[in-house]
């Protein structure tokens, strides 16, 4: 009981960190975009995503390299996609008075987020049936097959280039950018140390109700890493910045499965995943992924009663890997 005690105290001071550094990162990030002039739509799909998503590409490297616990971070990242489309938009909508999306965001970001989602897949599925050794329970995931996602990423990243390619920049602002860019790596090292204090919990968690590194990582690490994304998508809903808020979070999750994942395969030289556990859950995903595009394009504004809807399915999300990992219920495989 005293190691669960310890172990949750971490948590809770790893979580304050990553939020102190989350705090420090918008506020240079804010700078820097409105510096280099880039508009709403990439300084929250692009800018933003990427450096809030740093707690999970943290999440991936530490527990890959330092712990040998890949699952961890692909459990993390995977978890935090989900706490990112169901309960960021919600809270940034309760925050809000009125939470509108954009035809760019519905047709666009949202729609090349399910691209990365069915690229990811094909990426496991490929390491699964191709890679020699890999089986139906273990994709072994290889620095070729990384290559695959992160060149869709350039091809998201592109994209966004043109939109800025045509935006006018506002030479009015003022900013020094060397201290906004020393700012912006020293949050990125804070939140750094938040996510090895999370790591370290959610194994030792692990370790004490003796169930799998993966469950942990989908809830634990998960929320904890997103708070990046939650801090800085309800502070821009209660601004009336809907675009940035709704933008942050479809770049962040853009970002965590083209990218975050990758980078730990190759850091690693060969990742192995459970593919009977990323089946359902990445499944799951998808079924999120649908829920938020049809939410945000009815009448494009996202409601209270809508809203408290994400958080009830967020919550039958986190019951039912409760479940399965206590093993009162086996509809998932490998868990």
């Amino acid at each position: 009981m005293v190691g669960v005690l310890a172990s949750v105290v971490i948590a809770v001071v790893a979580t304050a960190v990553i939020w102190k550094g989350s705090g420090l990162l918008e506020r240079s990030a804010e700078s820097l975009s409105r510096y280099y002039g880039l508009p709403a739509a990439v300084h929250g799909a692009v800018v933003v995503a990427v450096g809030s998503s740093f707690p999970e590409l943290s999440s991936v490297v530490i527990s890959t390299l330092l712990h040998s616990e890949f699952s961890l971070g692909v459990g993390a990242i995977v978890g935090s996609a989900i706490f990112n489309l169901l309960v960021i938009p919600a809270l940034s909508a309760l925050a809000s008075t009125r939470l509108e999306a954009t035809r760019d965001i519905v047709h666009k970001d949202a729609q090349f987020y399910i691209i990365s989602i069915l690229v990811l897949f094909i990426v496991f599925a490929l390491g699964a049936t191709y890679v020699p050794g890999g089986t139906n329970e273990a994709a072994i995931l290889t620095p070729t097959l990384a290559v695959l996602p992160l060149a869709t990423y350039a091809v998201y990243v592109f994209l966004h280039q043109q939109d800025v390619s045509e935006h006018a920049v506002d030479e009015s602002f003022d900013v020094d950018p060397l201290r906004e860019w020393g700012a912006l790596l020293l949050s990125l090292a804070v939140i750094a140390v938040g996510v090895e204090g999370l790591v370290r919990a959610a194994l030792n968690f692990g370790a004490a109700f003796d169930t799998p590194p993966f469950l942990w990582g989908l809830t634990v690490i998960a929320a904890g890493t997103s708070l990046p994304d939650a801090f800085i998508s309800v502070r821009a809903a209660r601004n009336g910045e809907s675009v940035t808020s709704l933008t942050n979070v479809l770049g962040s999750n853009t970002f965590n499965l083209l990218v975050a994942i990758p980078v730990g395969v190759l850091l690693a030289g060969s990742a192995t995943i459970n593919f009977l556990t990323a089946i359902p859950t990445m499944g799951f995903l998808a079924f999120a992924t649908f829920v938020f595009i049809v939410f945000t394009r009815t009448h494009l504004v996202l409601t209270d009663a809508e809203a408290y809807g994400f958080l009830g399915l967020y919550a039958l999300f986190l019951l039912w890997m409760t479940l399965e990992s206590t093993g009162v219920i086996e509809t998932v495989r490998g868990i």
